[in-house]
């Protein structure tokens, strides 16, 4: 199959997806947009939204949709790395044998990522990086695909512990999830409180993805939308020379390397599912916020003066 033919199968299995996944969520196109994205970049999401939004739904939905095992992982102040990873065990002939945890699956839903210690973190952290983990000093690869989508609470921070900016930097997408508007939750309180149960049909294989994975990144990409997204990326940190005043005044560090490398796979995804053979730099914009919102860090100044990390993106771009 061409790369031609191999796009236009992505857009067709794409609208279906979307059919599918609109049966159970309503509403929250963009982040179902970026979920979506950063399974066909092979890059993680971190989910951001209130009690409610149906993060959990969402998460859970996708994964029967593209045919992919699921497993949930509730993080709790008292998890362990070993509850994620799994652990070594003694059988009955006295031969240590590994027990696998709830990682060892195709897409794991990080619920409530920043109630765990960071030591709990951290494991989750290199099975992110590295699609492997080590236990007694093996080494165990992952499923493939594999994904973490996790979510957060923004509200209640009483008992958390904020994720370092290493492991924010693992994320690909940073995904708020907004109230929905008076018709949508008219629609989701109607869908919710009957009877019945909308089945989801599976769109894709593990097989398949791991193919338009491939295509994505086979994806050409001209130089000048290259340097667009590096400059874009460069323009973020305040010791830089083209830092304009607004970075300057309220940044107190910028994005890295791994935020231009991020900006460019998922705007070749992004122009794919818009039926476009060549990323352009509206596909750079379009995916810039959820890239970089995650990867700034904002000085003293900005929060007292409530500058968001929207209003100085959206001044850049």
């Amino acid at each position: 199959m061409s790369d031609v033919t191999a796009a236009k199968k992505l857009v067709q299995k794409y609208k279906e997806l979307k059919a599918e996944i609109a049966k159970v969520i309503v509403g929250q196109d963009e982040a179902i947009d970026h979920v979506l994205l950063s399974i066909f970049v092979g890059g993680h999401s971190l989910l951001i939204g209130v009690p409610g939004l149906a993060k959990t739904l969402l998460v859970s939905t996708v994964a029967k949709t593209l045919g992919l095992d699921f497993k949930r992982i509730q993080f709790t102040p008292d998890l362990m790395p070993s509850d994620i990873i799994g652990s070594e065990i003694l059988d009955e002939n006295r031969k240590f044998q590994f027990l696998k945890g709830p990682v060892f699956s195709n897409i794991i839903l990080a619920d409530e990522i920043n109630r765990t210690p960071p030591k709990t973190q951290a494991a989750l952290l290199e099975a992110m990086q590295e699609r492997s983990v080590t236990v007694a000093g093996h080494e165990h690869k992952l499923a493939q695909p594999f994904f973490v989508l996790a979510t957060q609470n923004p509200i209640e921070q009483e008992g958390t512990y904020p994720l370092p900016e290493a492991q924010l930097d693992r994320f690909l997408f940073s995904i708020n999830l907004d109230y929905p508007s008076f018709s949508e939750e008219v629609a989701i309180v109607k869908t919710t409180t009957d009877d019945s149960k909308a089945q989801v049909n599976k769109i894709f294989s593990a097989e398949e993805i791991i193919e338009f994975q491939h295509l994505v990144r086979r994806v050409p990409v001209a130089d000048n939308v290259i340097e667009y997204a590096v400059n874009l990326v460069g323009k973020t940190r305040p010791n830089s020379d083209e830092a304009p005043e607004i970075v300057q005044n309220y940044i107190g560090w910028g994005a890295g390397p791994r935020a231009s490398q991020n900006l460019i796979l998922a705007a070749k995804a992004h122009a794919l599912i818009k039926e476009k053979l060549s990323p352009d730099k509206e596909d750079v914009q379009a995916v810039a916020y959820a890239i970089l919102h995650h990867r700034i860090v904002k000085n003293y100044k900005a929060e007292a003066e409530g500058i968001s990390e929207k209003m100085i993106i959206k001044a850049l771009l």
